[in-house]
């Protein structure tokens, strides 16, 4: 089966970062990361979700985390600078990244959004992030991810 590049592939390549493009079935009906680790057979803590926020004053910011973890508003809202924070609406997610849901790449939104990964990412030699499709996981070193997107580590949860 042939893998078509996605954007979020392209800036890895340009970057000269080694990765792994990882299909997997997609359900409609789940577009979870709990579901995407079952589908990749891989321990749920290792595939991260991108969660993008909107602070009280700082404007839009990224949240990387554990795909079976809930993002705490608090701790997110002091790590990135903001009093309050909150998910921005569904219907504003790909005007704002590019990306729809269930899709969503910490790689290649329309803009670099300050951007914080749980600390966590750190005790795994790779990590899963989406790759800006639906059915498609990037396997990536968590350092070197930081790095290209120019993330911190954080306390999330």
């Amino acid at each position: 089966m042939k893998i078509s590049k996605t954007n979020a592939a392209r800036i890895l390549d340009k970057a000269k970062i080694p990765y792994e493009l990882i299909p997997y079935e997609v359900d409609e009906s789940d577009l979870s990361a709990v579901h995407v680790a079952d589908m990749l057979g891989e321990d749920v803590k290792q595939v991260f979700k991108t969660l993008v926020l909107r602070g009280d004053r700082t404007g839009f910011f990224v949240c990387v985390i554990p795909g079976d973890e809930e993002l705490n508003l608090k701790l997110a809202a002091k790590v990135s600078g903001n009093k309050s924070c909150e998910l921005i609406p569904m219907k504003e997610l790909l005007s704002v990244t590019g990306y729809i849901r269930g899709a969503c790449s910490p790689i290649g939104m329309k803009k670099q959004f300050p951007t914080f990964i749980h600390k966590s990412c750190l005790t795994f030699e790779t990590i899963y992030i989406s790759a800006g499709q639906r059915g498609l996981q990037i396997r990536v070193a968590p350092q070197a991810l930081m790095d290209l997107i120019r993330a911190c580590t954080a306390v999330l949860f």
